[in-house]
């Protein structure tokens, strides 16, 4: 190992005990910064001391060119400059060329949504014959139903689903907790699954997860990835459906049916309003209505 890896391996700890950052942003910052160690061939102390605001700029721009999203990018060189200051901090290093650059300025990229009826297909398409497929449709009916984040469906235990009063807790970013209503659709599907095949599953290794797979363990994200593109092919979807997408479509179905947006805010878990009024500018059907409803001259 070197130096340097080892001053990433002092940074990442300080982000997980002191920041409280959660274990995936922990694992991104890791990658982003490992591949920036070797993109500029960092080693040494010495060579963190050498760095100049040049060197910063010439790597975020062979980022773009190679691919990385803008989001991507934002993050990498946050995770630097967070980085670089921690060692300046901590004395491993005199200078910080980092302080002299600046955070890129990102578009807000409208996120994609699928139909209601593009939902109602995908949430249809488990075989609900089989066991594993019931437990599919539970997945997908949650991920729609509440709005949650993939890795904070994973994170559901057996008790996380309060039936009798229709909510589930879930703990998001940072470890906040929040309290989602669940509509009767995703509520009858979780209900199938907890008697009909969950049982069985847990049975296997005792495990407390709500969600399980056929060995008994908790899913992950990667499984609940692949839940989604399995059966977004077997209907046919053309586009690139992923897990997120389905928290996209929640909030924007909820606005255009009109639901209040400070409501949309808390069952997302966004801790700024300006995060959710994305979803404002997303459908467009709304806003032509308004405008024709509204405008003087429409």
């Amino acid at each position: 190992m070197t130096e340097c890896e080892e001053y990433m391996d002092f940074f990442l700890d300080y982000c997980a005990s002191e920041c409280g950052l959660s274990a995936n942003t922990i694992q991104a910052y890791r990658a982003d910064i490992t591949r920036f160690y070797g993109a500029l061939s960092l080693r040494t102390p010495s060579d963190l001391e050498k760095l100049s605001v040049t060197d910063l700029v010439n790597f975020v721009d062979s980022s773009r060119r190679g691919g990385l999203s803008p989001n991507s990018v934002w993050r990498c060189v946050i995770a630097i400059r967070m980085l670089l200051r921690f060692l300046k901090l901590e004395g491993y290093v005199e200078n910080d060329a980092a302080e002299l650059f600046g955070t890129p300025r990102l578009w807000r990229r409208i996120p994609e949504v699928l139909s209601e009826k593009q939902v109602e297909e995908l949430l249809n398409a488990p075989d609900e014959t089989k066991p594993l497929e019931i437990r599919d449709r539970a997945v997908l009916e949650v991920l729609y139903a509440t709005g949650a984040r993939a890795s904070e469906v994973c994170a559901l235990n057996a008790g996380s689903i309060n039936s009798k009063y229709g909510f589930l807790r879930c703990y998001g970013k940072r470890g906040k907790e929040r309290l989602i209503p669940v509509g009767k659709a995703a509520l009858r599907a979780l209900r199938f699954y907890r008697e009909q095949v969950r049982p069985e599953l847990a049975v296997l290794r005792g495990e407390d997860a709500l969600f399980l797979t056929k060995s008994g363990r908790r899913i992950d994200r990667v499984f609940v990835w692949r839940i989604v593109k399995k059966y977004a092919a077997r209907i046919g979807f053309a586009h690139n459906v992923y897990p997120h997408m389905l928290r996209h479509s929640f909030a924007t179905h909820l606005l255009s049916r009109g639901a209040d947006l400070r409501a949309i805010q808390v069952m997302l878990g966004h801790s700024d309003i300006s995060t959710t009024e994305i979803y404002s500018h997303v459908d467009s059907n709304r806003l032509t209505l308004s405008h024709a409803r509204f405008h003087p001259r429409a």
